[in-house]
C-alpha cells in the first residue's frame, strides 16, 4: 500500500511564507494616536497648575483688599457744594362747623437748595508706593488735592421762592466722599476770606453709600451779587483710583503722580497727558455743556458717580496675571515639543516609548509650578529664566539617553529655548500679543510642513 509520504518522495514541496508578527504600536497611526491621547491626558495636571495659579492670585487679591481697607480704598470726591436753606410755606383754610368762620392756617417746611461752583479748579498730586505683605504686593497712594474757584450768589428765581423765605444766615458748604476714614488730618475751606472747618453729618445724598462733611453755618445775608471765592485742601490715603465729579460750570483739573502706568477712565478722558519713567501728568477742561446735570438742585442732590473723571493706579500685568497667561500656552508647548520628538522619531527610525513621552510632558508641566513658586520670591522675569533653563536642561539631558546622540538633543534644547523665548515676548506684549502670537504660530506651522514634506508616512516602521 502506497502512503502519501511515498507519493511525495522526490517531488518539490511548496511552502507558504510564515506571517510576520507586527505590533500595532509600530504603526504610524497608532503612534500618532497614543501621543495625541497622552497630550490630552496631560491637560489634567496642567489644569491643576492653572487652578493653583488662580488660588494664589485670589489670595493675593484678598491680601491687597485687606491692605486697601486699612490704608484707604478708591477715592471719590463730590464737592464743594453750597447749601442754602429755605422754607416752603403752605396755607390751609379751615372752616368752623358751628360758626362757619373760615380761618387760614399756615405751615412752613424747611428744605434746601444746592448750588455748584461757577468755576472749579482741581490740582492733585498722588505719591504712590508699593506695599508688601509676605509675598504679596499692593499699590497705594497719598493724594494731596487742592480745590479752588468761586460761586456766584445763589438765584432762587427759577423756583418762585420768595426772598423772605430764604434763610441766608444758615448757609453751609458740603462735600460728599466714599471713605471719610481715608482722609488724613482736618479739612478746612477758606470761603470768601473766612476759614470754616468741615465736620461729618448725616448723608443727604440719594446714594447712601457716600459720607458727608459739612461746615458750620455761613452768613450770606450781607453778600453782594459778586463772586465768592474759595480754597479747599484735602489729603487722602487711597488705593486703586481717584474719581472726581466736575461740578464746576467750568472745571479745570490737573492730576500728577510718580506712577508710571496710569489708566484714565470715567466719563471724561484728559485733553492732555504725558507719561514717562518718572510719572505722569494729565489735564482736563470740562464745561457744564459736556455733562448730564445742571448747576443747581432743590430738595436733594443727585447721585453723580457716573460723571466722574478717573485715574487708576493699578498694576497693568501683575506677576500672577503673567503666570496665568503663561499657563494658557501650556497646551501649545506640550503639543509642539511632542511634535518635535515625533518628527525626530519618524525621520531617524529611533523608537521612543510612550512612557518617555509622558516623562517629557510632566517635565514641561513642572515649568509652571517652578515659575509660580519662584515668582513669589523674586521677579517674574528671573523666575521665567530659572524655570525655563531648568526644564530645557532636564529635557535635553534626558533626550541624550533616548536619542543616543548629541545632535538631536541639541536641536531639541534650541527649539525649547526659542519656544519659551517666543512665549515670554507674547506675555510682555499687551496690544500686539494676538498679532505676534498669530504670526509666530503661522511660522511654526510653516516650518513643520517644510520639515515633514519628504517623510514617507506609508513606510515609517521603526528600526
Amino acid at each position: 500500500m502506497e502512503t502519501n509520504q511515498n507519493k511525495n518522495d522526490g517531488q518539490p514541496q511548496f511552502k507558504y511564507p510564515e506571517p510576520q508578527s507586527t505590533s500595532i504600536m509600530q504603526s504610524t497611526t497608532a503612534r500618532v494616536f497614543m501621543v495625541g491621547l497622552l497630550t490630552l491626558v496631560l491637560l489634567l495636571p496642567l489644569e491643576y497648575v492653572k487652578a493653583l495659579i488662580r488660588d494664589r492670585k485670589d489670595l493675593q487679591e484678598g491680601v491687597a483688599n485687606e491692605m486697601s481697607q486699612k490704608w484707604g480704598g478708591s477715592v471719590y470726591f463730590y464737592g464743594p457744594v453750597l447749601k442754602v436753606p429755605y422754607q416752603i410755606v403752605t396755607e390751609t383754610e379751615i372752616t368752623n362747623k358751628v360758626t362757619k368762620q373760615v380761618t387760614t392756617q399756615r405751615s412752613a417746611i424747611t428744605d434746601y437748595a444746592y448750588f455748584f461752583p461757577e468755576e472749579l479748579k482741581v490740582n492733585t498730586y498722588a505719591k504712590t508706593e508699593n506695599k508688601y505683605r509676605n509675598n504679596y504686593e499692593s499699590a497705594v497712594f497719598n493724594a494731596r488735592m487742592n480745590f479752588s474757584g468761586h460761586y456766584t450768589k445763589p438765584n432762587f428765581s427759577s423756583q418762585d421762592i420768595k426772598p423772605e423765605n430764604i434763610d441766608w444766615t444758615k448757609a453751609s458748604i458740603l462735600i460728599n466722599t466714599n471713605r471719610l476714614m481715608s482722609i488724613k488730618g482736618a479739612v478746612n475751606i477758606n470761603f470768601n476770606g473766612k476759614a470754616y472747618a468741615f465736620e461729618p453729618v448725616a448723608n443727604e445724598n440719594e446714594n447712601d453709600t457716600l459720607e458727608t462733611l459739612q461746615t458750620s453755618p455761613i452768613n450770606l445775608q450781607d453778600l453782594a451779587n459778586g463772586d465768592m471765592p474759595f480754597k479747599l485742601d484735602v489729603v487722602y490715603d487711597g488705593t486703586r483710583q481717584i474719581g472726581i465729579v466736575p461740578i464746576g460750570k467750568i472745571t479745570e483739573a490737573k492730576v500728577a503722580s510718580n506712577w508710571t502706568t496710569p489708566s484714565f477712565d470715567g466719563n471724561f478722558l484728559p485733553e492732555k497727558k504725558h507719561v514717562d519713567e518718572s510719572g505722569f501728568t494729565a489735564n482736563w477742561k470740562i464745561s457744564h455743556l459736556n455733562r448730564g446735570f445742571v448747576q443747581q438742585y432743590f430738595t436733594a442732590l443727585p447721585p453723580l458717580s457716573k460723571y466722574t473723571f478717573d485715574v487708576k493706579f493699578l498694576i497693568p500685568v501683575d506677576e500672577y496675571q503673567q503666570n496665568d497667561r503663561a499657563s494658557k500656552y501650556g497646551f501649545l508647548v506640550i503639543g509642539l515639543t511632542f511634535l518635535i520628538f515625533f518628527l525626530i522619531q519618524t525621520i531617524s527610525k529611533i523608537n521612543i516609548h510612550i512612557f518617555q513621552y509622558g516623562m517629557i510632558g510632566l517635565a514641561l508641566i513642572m515649568f509652571y509650578t517652578l515659575l509660580i513658586s519662584i515668582t513669589e520670591h523674586s521677579s517674574f522675569k528671573l523666575a521665567y529664566i530659572i524655570a525655563g533653563v531648568s526644564v530645557v536642561i532636564m529635557i535635553g539631558t534626558y533626550s541624550v539617553s533616548i536619542l543616543k546622540n548629541k545632535r538631536f538633543p541639541l536641536f531639541i534644547a534650541a527649539s525649547l529655548t526659542a519656544l519659551y523665548t517666543f512665549i515670554y515676548i507674547i506675555i510682555q506684549l499687551e496690544s500686539y500679543a494676538l498679532l505676534a502670537g498669530s504670526i509666530g504660530l503661522f511660522l511654526i506651522l510653516g516650518a513643520v510642513m517644510y520639515v515633514s514634506r519628504t517623510i514617507d508616512w506609508n513606510n515609517t516602521k521603526q528600526a
